[in-house]
């Protein structure tokens, strides 16, 4: 084995999206534009929400506690993407890779929890209303996001902590837009099959608990609002759920095309779209689809704007 081959690899080489340079300066403006939609509809919903009191109910402390999780996703991806639409250097060191293959795992691992709980919600409210003051209190719910913040941290922890176990000496170019875990794998020169078993048990288990979850509370919510007589309730119990089904829809629809329909080649051009709708376009969508389904957030939001006219 060449001596090169080696030397211990501390900063990699992302290679993004394209390299075509007549590309990047479009692609620069459009992913800056929607990091900037991203950023002011999620964290613009977190201040709505904050600030009226009406909106300070389970559902919508959800709600919020997505929309910083979106945030974080989007944040944990772009902002080096857009670095290197510009830059002809994109390297990253060791630790920054690490960092942001942390904290852009550990915002997924909240959301796949979240949707878990803001199904078990909806289920509770058109199920059990009357119960519902009780199962779903705002104390309870507080501390099923402080869990949920917790299980997101200490899953991705586990994770990181394997891959210091791990050295690079293959190469030290990640033919991805960011680091992404299996292209570590890929270029470990030390047998990274430990990891990847981990790796496989926890997603499985929690994408196949959180996405169960999911399913049995619709159904359920399905048979009770076809049990209502009222037309009225039917329209409203159906319009306080699509929303949710609809972020959901997109959320495990991309990761079963990611996981279960690969693209062809040693990436794939059509597995690193997928990968880039999941990490960029669904935190872009997300707060949009929750507020134009919404007619309370979309309420205040009126009235908010009316008063700073």
């Amino acid at each position: 084995m060449p001596e090169e081959n080696h030397t211990l690899v501390t900063e990699f080489i992302l290679t993004g999206l394209t390299d075509q340079p007549t590309l990047k300066a479009a692609l620069f403006l459009l992913f800056l534009v929607i990091y900037l939609v991203t950023m002011v509809g999620n964290l613009g919903l977190i201040v709505l929400i904050s600030k009226d009191r009406h909106l300070h109910t389970p559902m919508y402390l959800f709600l919020s506690s997505l929309a910083f999780a979106d945030s974080c996703t989007s944040s944990s991806v772009t902002p080096k993407m857009l670095i290197n639409f510009l830059s002809t250097n994109h390297a990253i060191s060791l630790i920054e890779c690490f960092a942001q293959f942390y904290f852009m795992g550990s915002s997924a691992t909240t959301e796949c929890f979240l949707l878990s709980v803001m199904a078990y919600d909806r289920y509770v409210a058109i199920c059990k209303p009357l119960l519902y003051p009780v199962l779903m209190s705002n104390r309870l719910c507080t501390q099923f996001i402080a869990v949920i913040y917790l299980l997101g941290v200490l899953h991705l922890a586990i994770h990181v902590g394997l891959l210091l176990r791990l050295t690079f000496c293959r190469s030290n170019i990640i033919q991805y837009y960011y680091c992404e875990i299996l292209q570590l794998f890929s270029i470990s020169c030390i047998d990274p099959s430990i990891n990847m078993f981990v790796l496989l048990v926890f997603s499985i288990s929690i994408q196949a608990f959180t996405f169960v979850t999911i399913i049995v509370s619709y159904v359920r919510v399905l048979f009770a609002i076809l049990r209502k007589k009222s037309e009225k309730g039917r329209s409203k119990a159906f319009s306080t759920c699509s929303a949710h089904l609809l972020s959901v829809s997109l959320f495990y629809g991309t990761l079963f095309l990611i996981y279960v329909c690969p693209g062809s080649g040693p990436v794939g051009d059509k597995e690193k779209m997928l990968s880039l709708f999941y990490t960029v376009i669904i935190p872009l969508l997300n707060p949009f689809v929750y507020s134009l389904r919404n007619k309370e957030v979309i309420e205040f939001s009126t009235k908010l704007v009316q008063r700073n006219v």
